[in-house]
């Protein structure tokens, strides 16, 4: 079973969409949060434990996430996705740079 975790700023617009697209799939788990303290879903050390695949948005975003969660980092991939905060919840064009950038890790 994959376990793909989706990390953005918020958790708003870019990771949520990440995991509504990818989840219902066979053979993945998914789940997605945010970095920053106001997030909607704020990640956890949990999240990070719990994930075999990490998937950030963008290079802040991994930067950010080995600083705050070094110790639960336990040999994960993190993928940078390069994702800019561009697109609204769930927009045509950012489903279809989901599907583009990450089916090739499943």
């Amino acid at each position: 079973m994959k376990r793909l975790l989706f990390i953005c700023s918020r958790n708003q617009l870019r990771s949520p969409t990440a995991e509504a697209v990818f989840s219902g799939r066979a053979g993945i788990e998914v789940d997605s949060a945010g970095l920053d303290h106001d997030a909607v879903i704020p990640l956890s050390p949990e999240q990070v434990k719990w994930a075999n695949l990490i998937f950030v948005m963008e290079n802040t975003h991994a930067s950010k996430l080995r600083r705050k969660f070094k110790r639960d980092l336990n040999g994960q991939c993190v993928i940078v996705l390069r994702i800019p905060d561009d697109y609204s919840y769930m927009s045509p064009a950012l489903v279809a740079l989901l599907e583009r950038k990450v089916t090739p890790f499943l």
